[in-house]
């Protein structure tokens, strides 16, 4: 080793110790008499100290020469440090240096490499291998190798084993585009990147592996978002002879054990919503807990009073704000502007204040009495120096224009308390979704879901009702991860699939493999898959998962450190069958 301690280790009970040390250069300070330099590794810093006096002419010259991210061995003696810092680990010792040698010099960085940067996102994915050196940015990877750690050490002591699944696949319909991967040794035919390892698990199933879980790369050619990447890292886990409740016990545990392990947080039994219940309350399938607002259903004490914006809505919805009158007509205004944007699509936005002395004020006072007011906040649990906004319109956009607003008020009065985590299990999701564009039922989940027992009767009648025997997993807010009880009767199989619009042909040519899997013996079995970014990216408190992956794409899905994607040679492409359309 060219080191004998790193750049965290050294304490004051090393003092007089003859070290060796490694590192990048952070800082240089010359105060005249003493040249300070703090050398930085991944374990911490560590403070270098030359004495003029003391000090060689060469040393002197090779002090004179350095800069910020040189590459540096530094040998020296352990000693007592004068003015200790309590902000480092190794803040009450410095090391006398004897000798430097440059093991690489640096170009001046684009951008500071600390905690907080200059640097903008665009420039930082430009120099990963710069913006990495960030002490922030490190502790990110490093928690996330304790969390991937901690999930391996759970699921083995629970009898799961890890088993690898292709990466190069089949094309199947439903979820998002595929990654496609042209084959050579097959002109004319592709492989797909998995967007998961759905069948393979169920296969695995069929197998007798009856526990099963892999770490696993997923890919997904669909637009971005912050915790969205077109490839990503999914904790994918499958269990037979299990029903709904063996599986959310299970993996309720794994997240206790996480939180417990990495934030020193004990939880008691996870909240349970079912879907239903979630969207009348929370306007939302991924409801946040860490605060109220809860929506309530006032259409019937406020319709028929001649205001035809309620008289004509299919529901009218209030959240009650509390202490919401500090909210002025200007914010009133913003809010509506916020509930018109195209993406939620509400026509407006009605209010009631409650003042202090109790009287109210609202923006239909013309159609009701104080009483009718009343019996409103009532309703809303509305106190003094409270607002309740109100929404309408169609049942299904309104509630979703309302879990909207919801979450936008609390984070524009600060009501979101950052420090806690709300889990909650939502279950009972419907099984299908009706397309107006293409005129057909898509699966919520995906078509191996398994209805709910008591509503198989409807599959054939009344699709829309049929409940999924599915569960989310949410923590404030985001969806964490996501399974179902499997359907295992192959004929039970081919209903959903005929639901879904497959044809006959269809069904053998997509499923065939797995519906001969089906005709030799399949367990009763379900599972679920969490994505493993969005965990990270919720323990360490960031918004954005591109914050805890180490080389992620940025919003147009661009590597901008390695430009990809890039064009290929003329060769490769002829080798695959792949002709270019040339635009002139």
């Amino acid at each position: 080793m060219l080191r004998t301690h790193n750049c965290g280790e050294l304490r004051i009970t090393d003092v007089n110790k003859e070290v060796i040390l490694c590192g990048w250069i952070r800082r240089i300070r010359d105060m005249g008499s003493i040249i300070w330099i703090d050398l930085r590794d991944r374990y911490g810093i560590t403070q270098l100290t030359i004495f003029k006096d003391k000090a060689s002419e060469d040393l002197l010259n090779i002090v004179n020469s350095l800069a910020r991210e040189y590459v540096i061995k530094a040998k020296g003696k352990v000693i007592e440090r004068e003015s200790k810092n309590p902000k480092l680990a190794t803040g009450d010792i410095e090391i006398q240096v004897e000798e430097i040698l440059i093991l690489n010099k640096s170009e001046i960085p684009p951008f500071l490499i600390e905690n907080e940067t200059n640097g903008s996102e665009e420039l930082r994915l430009k120099y990963r291998f710069l913006d990495l050196r960030r002490p922030i940015m490190q502790n990110y990877l490093l928690m996330r190798h304790r969390l991937a750690r901690y999930i391996r050490e759970y699921l083995d002591n629970a009898g799961f084993v890890e088993i690898e699944t292709p990466m190069l696949i089949r094309s199947t319909p439903e979820g998002a585009r595929d990654f496609l991967v042209p084959s050579r040794l097959h002109p004319g035919k592709f492989y797909a990147l998995p967007q998961s390892p759905q069948l393979f698990k169920q296969i695995l199933m069929i197998a007798g592996f009856d526990k099963y879980y892999q770490l696993v790369r997923c890919f997904r050619d669909e637009d971005l978002r912050a915790d969205r990447q077109p490839e990503f890292t999914q904790l994918d886990c499958e269990m037979s002879f299990v029903e709904q409740e063996d599986i959310l016990n299970t993996f309720e545990g794994l997240f206790k054990y996480l939180f417990k392990k990495e934030l020193n947080i004990d939880f008691t039994n996870f909240n349970i919503l079912k879907y239903t219940e979630a969207i009348e309350k929370y306007g939302s399938d991924k409801p946040d807990l860490r605060y109220s607002l809860e929506i309530v259903n006032i259409t019937n004490i406020v319709k028929g009073k001649g205001f035809n914006i309620f008289d004509d809505a299919d529901v009218i919805l209030g959240i009650c704000v509390p202490q919401g009158n500090v909210l002025t007509r200007k914010h009133i205004d913003e809010l509506t502007q916020f509930v018109r944007r195209p993406q939620i699509g509400c026509g407006g936005l009605a209010y009631i204040r409650v003042n202090s002395d109790g009287s109210y004020k609202s923006s239909f006072d013309k159609y009701y009495t104080q009483e009718d007011l009343n019996k409103i906040a009532i309703n809303c649990n509305a106190q003094k120096n409270d607002i309740i906004l109100i929404l309408s319109g169609p049942k299904k956009k309104t509630y979703f224009a309302m879990g909207e607003l919801r979450k936008h008020v609390a984070e524009q009065l600060n009501l979101i308390n950052k420090n806690i985590f709300c889990p909650v299990w939502v279950i009972d999701f419907p099984m299908f979704e009706w397309d107006e564009e293409t005129r057909r039922y898509y699966a919520k989940h995906h078509p191996f879901t398994s209805p709910k027992q008591e509503d198989i009767e409807l599959l054939e009648s009344n699709p829309e009702k049929v409940r999924a025997n599915a569960y989310d997993l949410v923590i404030n807010g985001i969806e964490i991860g996501g399974g179902s009880i499997r359907i295992h009767d192959i004929k039970l199989q081919k209903l959903v699939f005929k639901c879904l619009g497959f044809t006959e042909k269809e069904i053998n040519e997509k499923f065939g493999f797995l519906l001969k899997a089906f005709e030799y013996g399949v367990p009763p079995h379900g599972g679920i898959a969490f994505g493993f970014d969005r965990i990270c990216s919720l323990f360490a408190g960031v918004e954005s998962i591109r914050d805890v992956i180490a080389f992620p794409k940025n919003q147009n899905a661009r590597d901008l450190m390695i430009d990809a994607p890039s064009q290929v040679d003329s060769d490769q492409l002829n080798e695959l069958n792949i002709a270019i359309k040339q635009n002139f």
